[in-house]
């Protein structure tokens, strides 16, 4: 096993420490109830940096094809997402989310807020600060990962 641990950071507890959070996160209850890669896709494609093709989607979701394809189909029939022609290649199409797609994000993250706030409310003072610094360093380390630069050194 590689070491785990860089000149102030043990990797390995802290991967343990976002495994655990995210186990409890990802189940906190919300009102829409949707499956995870159907939330995903649409998390996907709320932040990404414009509208994507299949392909993106097959590669950043991890799953087939035909899967994307099946969901895309369900979430365009429920006006979650629009097909459009690639204006750079009319043989691909690429997918938009819709504004109602994008307040599904939106009503999830309020709803976590709304749970979240009075466990935080429950931590010391020194715990809030503790996590209110490390959201700088998160922040970063999750758009390294988005950029694919994670284990590029």
């Amino acid at each position: 096993m590689q070491d785990t641990v860089t000149d102030d950071l043990d990797v390995d507890a802290f991967t343990a420490a976002i495994e655990n959070f995210n186990r409890f996160y990802i189940r906190l209850p919300v009102l829409e109830k949707l499956p995870f890669t159907t939330l995903s896709v649409l998390d996907t494609l709320a932040f990404a940096d414009g509208p994507m093709r299949l392909t993106e989607l097959t590669r950043t979701e991890q799953v087939s094809q035909p899967a994307v394809t099946q969901l895309v189909t369900r979430l365009e029939r429920d006006g979650l997402v629009e097909r459009r022609p690639d204006p750079r290649d009319g043989r691909a199409v690429l997918v938009h989310i819709t504004e109602a797609g994008r307040r599904i994000g939106r009503a999830r993250h309020d709803d976590r807020t709304r749970h979240l706030l009075p466990l935080v409310a429950q931590l010391t003072p020194e715990q809030r600060r503790a996590i209110a610094q490390a959201l700088p360093a998160l922040g970063r380390l999750a758009e390294l990962g988005r950029g694919g630069a994670a284990g590029e050194g």
